[in-house]
């Protein structure tokens, strides 16, 4: 279990300023936007659409990085066994697999739709979504501030290799001669 570090105090003392600071009624439904039935289904209809329009390698790639959320996330809770926030006799909590799975989830949709409409919208999009997750998972005392960041930068590979992945190769120019 990981208990102490230099992080821990200062992320304790944030997250007892930030918890229950806005009501519930607004950071719940935030924070659900990182459950699977609401996050998966926006990847999915990107994914659908993207292969439809040829992008099938990336296609591959945003499901590759889906799958690997929960394998990469499960373990660390297990191994960290931290405790949430408001409650303390529970562990499991580092990293947050919400944050994780909005991340990948939109990030992912963004990457496949940009690409089609040539306009910041996706991202943007993609960007609002996963920190409203993540801001409504701390505010609601869901995680503590240092789970939800871990989360995002567990899951930079995971978009980088999907956004790698739309690239085209580039011809090879054979020389005559």
């Amino acid at each position: 279990m990981l208990a102490a570090g230099p992080l821990l105090a200062p992320d304790e003392r944030l997250s007892r300023a930030l918890v229950r600071s806005v009501p519930d009624s607004v950071t719940e439904p935030l924070a659900d936007l990182g459950n699977i039935p609401v996050a998966l289904p926006v990847l999915l209809l990107a994914m659908a659409y993207a292969f439809l329009r040829g992008l099938r390698r990336a296609v591959l790639a945003a499901g590759a990085a889906m799958a690997l959320v929960p394998a990469l996330v499960i373990p660390l809770k297990e191994w960290t066994a931290r405790p949430g926030p408001l409650e303390p006799w529970a562990a499991g909590y580092f990293p947050s697999g919400h944050t994780a799975t909005a991340m990948v989830a939109y990030g992912c949709a963004a990457l496949l739709l940009s690409p089609f409409t040539r306009r910041p919208w996706p991202v943007a999009a993609a960007l609002v979504l996963t920190g409203a997750t993540a801001t409504g998972l701390i505010l609601r005392g869901f995680h503590w501030p240092l789970d939800v960041l871990a989360s995002l930068l567990l899951c930079v590979p995971l978009l980088w290799g999907v956004a790698v992945s739309r690239l085209r190769p580039r011809s090879i120019r054979r020389s005559s001669g």
